[in-house]
């Protein structure tokens, strides 16, 4: 009889940013590495075949998600990716931007069969915009949200489902002990929340951001609000194959690939 196909989680993470001219022009991401790694070993220790990718330009990040169409995929396609953003968009080591809605249609049904019927879940840890959160509770019925700020949501297909570490405008904190939202995250697989249904486990990763974490030193008291959006037909639970304790995150068992950080990205 042959095995049940492992499910897959792609992790791209961009630390270190040049543009094509050699020009450092955004700050190194320091933490997001050593985050990123973690991240890695708890979804092989979830059953999940994984692949994580240090420093890759806009173009190469797309390239990545064009060569999931080809492969073999278990029940759940998962992907986490960790770098400077924009609206809309998530910066790639060459400072250029890929769109999220260029990467919703490529694994879309209608250009991605091998996905078709696969639930796919997103984490996004990536600034949104440059305002702050200052963690202020105000009660009102006015002031709308700007239209923009839900374009993106339109576009992303069905059976998928997005958790962004902050919400339509707003910054992402990170700093050299990680980021507020992807330790949450981090402390979520390797707790009882890691069987819930998605959309449970969201709420719960929503809670334990915005109540229990805010910016010290500089940024001292902003506070990150995350927002998870979906098109899921059906409760799913995408990390409930493990009901036991984790063991320690020293395991490298289940990784498919790591390759080194490249200090001096290639222009796409």
């Amino acid at each position: 009889m042959s095995q049940p196909r492992q499910s897959r989680a792609l992790i791209i993470v961009n630390t270190d940013f040049c543009s094509s001219d050699g020009d450092v022009g955004l700050r190194p991401r320091r933490g997001a590495r050593r985050e990123a790694e973690k991240l890695s070993r708890v979804l092989a220790q979830l059953s999940y075949r994984v692949k994580l990718l240090h420093n890759r330009t806009a173009k190469e990040m797309e390239d990545l998600y064009q060569q999931e169409c080809s492969r073999e995929h278990g029940d759940y396609f998962v992907s986490v990716i960790s770098s400077h953003g924009e609206e809309g968009a998530v910066l790639g080591c060459d400072c250029r931007p890929l769109r999220l809605t260029r990467i919703f249609h490529i694994v879309s049904a209608q250009n991605c069969p091998a996905l078709a019927e696969r639930p796919k879940v997103f984490f996004i840890q990536a600034c949104r915009g440059a305002a702050l959160d200052q963690g202020v509770f105000v009660e009102t019925d006015s002031g709308q949200p700007e239209p923009a700020s839900f374009s993106e949501y339109l576009h992303i297909p069905p059976n998928t489902a997005v958790m962004f570490a902050c919400s339509p405008g707003y910054g992402a904190f990170l700093n050299p002990a990680g980021s507020m939202f992807l330790q949450a995250l981090l402390a979520m697989l390797a707790g009882e929340e890691r069987c819930l249904a998605l959309s449970r486990m969201a709420t719960r990763l929503n809670a334990a951001v915005a109540l229990g974490c805010q910016a010290r030193g500089t940024y001292e008291g902003c506070k990150q609000m995350p927002c998870f959006v979906t098109n899921l037909p059906r409760d799913i639970f995408p990390f409930s194959a493990q009901s036991e304790p984790l063991p320690s995150t020293d395991t490298q068992g289940g990784m498919e690939e790591e390759e080194e950080e490249r200090q001096k990205p290639t222009a796409s």
